[in-house]
């Protein structure tokens, strides 16, 4: 049995309780938190784990959508515009695959792990980074992901889908969990998403699935016009949409799933993802290099929906959570720096969490003790300001536990 002490306790729960001198007893599960005179009374033979001055301890970061399998992209990608980089991704694909091995999405997964993110959604599209997920200490909510929009190629692609599902089920454990992704409205024919998503309702499983990322994505759904018009018209003469953007949502009634992006969804669009239980994922380093704008916070139906993520390095120039939620908060200049600094934390922690089906994410009794250390520069005003000022000043966590293991 072990006791942490620290300055302050970020709990992430729903009222974002902050503890002042608080204490953590875990193991393997979080046994007990509260003040510390009063914990160090209860658990006088526990090991006790001073922190340093100004230390805070908060959940384990949770990163619910990453492309790890492009990990190798660095210059290589066309970025401020979707279908530009859309086309550049499809003209460059087997050489980034090429370059991501193993080693390279291990040293991807450990430098998340340094700058404390502890669990994630990784969306495999080829089955690259299923190895590499497996054998990192995070827990990993492994995405095999579906796609493909010609009905003359919908047996063998299915097949394919459930062989990659196979090889992540049989690796399942305590960490590691297979989950299911639908790629996108424009590029998955109904028949597959149907087929796969009948396969997640029935081991309920997790579902991911990319939602109204641009304006072209808006108008091919709505009007069959636009950029994804002529994109479109590249492989087949009179192409269609496959489905309107309502029809697609209804796809994925009575699964646990993430919607990501959503940055040109209509309200009646979110308000049919809120109703069914979904999570909304904002990805805004994402957003502003693929140029397709931002995710307006008032929108959303609900706060309890949100989650914040990086996406890949396809679209982004870090894994870093902490480097997200300050692009986060300058992303949304209209709104309060508290309450943004609450809801990154949450959208991190507790929502994550909630989203992915995993019993971490909030620091209570029971769950599991995945958390963080962290060291602020000097003392803060009041608790009012601690979240805000971990996010300006925290680059890496000085300590990190999974499961109650220091890493």
């Amino acid at each position: 049995m072990n006791l942490i002490t620290a300055d302050f306790i970020l709990t992430c729960n729903d009222n974002f309780e902050i503890i002042k001198d608080g204490a953590l007893v875990f193991e393997k599960e979080i046994l007990e938190i509260g003040e510390k005179q009063t914990l160090l009374e209860k658990y006088p033979n526990a090991k006790r784990i001073d922190s340093p001055k100004n230390s805070v301890l908060l959940p384990g970061l949770i990163n619910p959508h990453v492309h790890l399998e492009f990990s190798a992209n660095t210059t290589t990608l066309h970025y401020g515009d979707f279908i530009s980089w859309l086309n550049s991704v499809i003209g460059l694909r087997d050489d980034l695959l090429e370059k991501c091995n193993d080693a390279l999405i291990l040293d991807t997964l450990q430098a998340m792990l340094q700058t404390g993110t502890t669990s994630l959604g990784a969306i495999s599209s080829f089955g690259k980074d299923l190895q590499a997920c497996k054998k990192t200490p995070q827990r990993v909510v492994f995405f095999c992901e579906i796609l493909g929009s010609r009905p003359d190629s919908v047996d063998i692609l299915f097949e394919d889908f459930k062989s990659k599902l196979r090889h992540a089920q049989e690796l399942e454990d305590e960490r590691f969990f297979a989950a299911v992704s639908i790629h996108s409205p424009y590029s998955t024919h109904p028949i597959l998403a149907k087929n796969a998503l009948d396969i997640a309702r029935k081991e309920n499983y997790v579902v991911s699935t990319h939602f109204m990322e641009s304006v072209a994505e808006r108008e091919w759904l709505d009007s069959a016009k636009g950029d994804f018009y002529n994109f479109f018209s590249n492989f087949a003469p009179n192409a269609r949409p496959l489905s309107n953007a309502m029809e697609y949502i209804e796809l994925f009634a009575n699964t646990h799933v993430l919607f990501t992006h959503c940055v040109q969804a209509k309200d009646e669009e979110l308000k049919a993802i809120s109703n069914m239980g979904g999570h909304i994922t904002h990805c805004p380093v994402s957003n502003r290099l693929l140029g397709v704008g931002k995710l307006e916070l008032k929108n959303l139906p609900n706060k309890e929906i949100f989650t914040l993520a990086t996406d890949g390095l396809s679209s982004n120039i870090s894994l870093n959570l902490w480097d997200e939620i300050r692009a986060f908060l300058f992303t949304h200049p209209k709104e309060s720096l508290q309450s943004l600094a609450k809801l990154a934390l949450q959208g991190v922690t507790k929502n994550a969490a909630k989203a992915l089906k995993l019993e971490c994410g909030v620091l209570s009794e029971g769950k599991n003790a995945d958390f963080l250390l962290c060291t602020l520069p000097d003392k803060v005003a009041t608790s009012e300001d601690v979240a805000l000022q971990l996010i300006l000043h925290v680059k890496t966590p000085e300590q990190i536990y999974i499961a109650g293991e220091k890493i």
